[in-house]
């Protein structure tokens, strides 16, 4: 190790000791998150256990605002299926509205998939009052506040993805795998219906709980090399194949093919991958995201909550992601979908 490296390292060590204590999960940016060490002594296995206690203490307080049966569907299968979201009179508005104009919007490609996202801003909402209602809506914001475990407003889109459009790669949203290693809401509600050839969501029922064998799967993770896995497990969000389902007592992975007006929330440290699709085309959706540090014991203080910041907080992101954000990128005003 060259002096420079060293002396980079004594800087950064406070750093990535203070991130154990976060939501970081990377084990290749992080070398104490990623030490194979550690992690056999079991510091990946300690931060999982936490996370997960934690986050059930959570939503033991939010639950009683959650309706039963969304709450029994939820511990049962980790995602919540909700037909006819929207009241039929908003409905109809409420797509025609967001899909016949043009909006500031970003795209990126990943293998043969082009995901275009729109921010649903003040804007937005001002123009689309039955897109406010709705997402006003005290029932659903439970949903969203028991999943995620926190009560945080989530960062809302309207994304488009199309499939089978560009190159031969595959799409490495296609795998299933895990976002992270604690709770993580995402929401769909899908304003056309989705077939099984259109790459329907995806997800492996049960496996949002950490179990005895999931957290040994969690453990014999954290051992392996991070430099000789793929890239985005070694950054924390973990693949996962049949055998690894089946020594965790899993099932398969069940496809999600909806109409329209559905709305699935899930939560995304389960395994969960966007299907392949079958044929070229577009799933069009709004699309819900929220995920706070995984170890903190109270269910507000987020800032980007607060009224005022909320509806702005989309203008803040792209901001970033257009200076910084690759592989995001300034698609100029577009409707959701066009070509």
């Amino acid at each position: 190790m060259t002096l420079l490296r060293k002396f980079k390292t004594v800087l950064q060590t406070p750093i990535w000791t203070l991130q154990l204590a976060s939501g970081a999960k990377s084990f290749i940016d992080n070398p104490i998150i990623g030490s194979r060490r550690l992690n056999a002594l079991g510091l990946h296995r300690s931060r999982v256990r936490v996370a997960e206690r934690m986050c059930r203490w959570r939503r033991k307080r939010l639950a009683a605002k959650v309706p039963h049966e969304w709450r029994e569907a939820f511990e049962r299968d980790g995602f919540v299926v909700i037909q006819n979201a929207v009241p039929s009179e908003d409905f109809e508005s409420l797509r025609d509205a967001i899909l016949s104009r043009e909006w500031p919007a970003r795209e990126m490609r990943q293998g043969d998939a082009i995901t275009r996202r729109i921010a649903i801003d003040g804007e937005m909402l001002a123009a689309v009052p039955e897109l406010k209602r709705f997402l006003k809506r005290a029932d659903i914001n439970a949903l969203f506040h028991y999943v995620a475990s926190y009560r945080t407003t989530p960062l809302h889109y309207v994304q488009t993805i199309v499939s089978s459009c560009v190159g031969e790669d595959p799409d490495p949203q296609e795998t299933l795998h895990a976002d992270t290693f604690h709770a993580s809401m995402k929401s769909w509600l899908f304003l056309k219906p989705v077939d099984v050839e259109d790459g329907p969501f995806t997800y492996v029922p049960g496996s949002h709980r950490f179990t005895p064998e999931r957290m040994e799967w969690e453990y014999q993770r954290s051992l392996v090399n991070a430099q000789a896995i793929d890239r985005l497990s070694a950054r924390g969000s973990p693949r996962i194949d049949e055998e690894g389902l089946t020594q965790m007592g899993l099932g398969p992975a069940k496809a999600l093919a909806l109409p329209e007006n559905t709305l699935v929330v899930a939560d995304t440290a389960g395994f969960h991958a966007r299907g392949a699709a079958q044929k070229p085309g577009e799933r069009v959706e709004l699309w819900s995201y929220a995920r706070r540090n995984p170890f903190l014991p109270w269910l507000g203080g987020d800032l980007g909550s607060l009224p005022g910041i909320a509806d702005r907080r989309m203008g803040w992101v792209w901001d970033f992601t257009d200076r910084f954000g690759r592989p995001w990128h300034d698609a100029g005003l577009r409707k959701p979908t066009d070509d």
